[in-house]
């Protein structure tokens, strides 16, 4: 129950209203387990610290989210780049005929962005 309520902040928009029930996060957490290959256990030294399976999900799932991260970062520097460019393009009265439809096309990625 904890970790369901712990990660709700961290919903993304559209997700179901039971997807953070206690039950499913059980089933994708036993599904990363069964998915996740088993690390070797290393002989060496005592006091050697050896990777876990929960290690090993641990930063598989980091990387998928820093990759995600830098996707979503590079979509809104593009998206950003080209608003300002029509910005400009408006100040300078090029684009006195398209108007209406940027400042809906603006509208709306301002409401997806929320």
């Amino acid at each position: 129950v904890s970790v369901s309520r712990a990660i709700k902040p961290f919903a993304e928009p559209g997700r179901p209203p039971d997807w953070f029930s206690q039950k499913h996060c059980a089933s994708q957490y036993s599904e990363l387990l069964e998915t996740t290959e088993t690390p070797k256990r290393k002989r060496g030294e005592k006091g050697e610290v050896v990777e876990t399976v929960e290690d090993v999900i641990v930063r598989k799932l980091t990387a998928e989210r820093v990759e995600e991260l830098k996707k979503m970062i590079k979509e809104t520097q593009e998206k950003y780049r080209q608003l300002k460019k029509d910005a400009e393009l408006i100040q300078a009265g090029h684009m006195d005929n398209r108007l209406e439809e940027l400042c809906n096309e603006i509208m709306m990625w301002v409401i997806i962005s929320m």
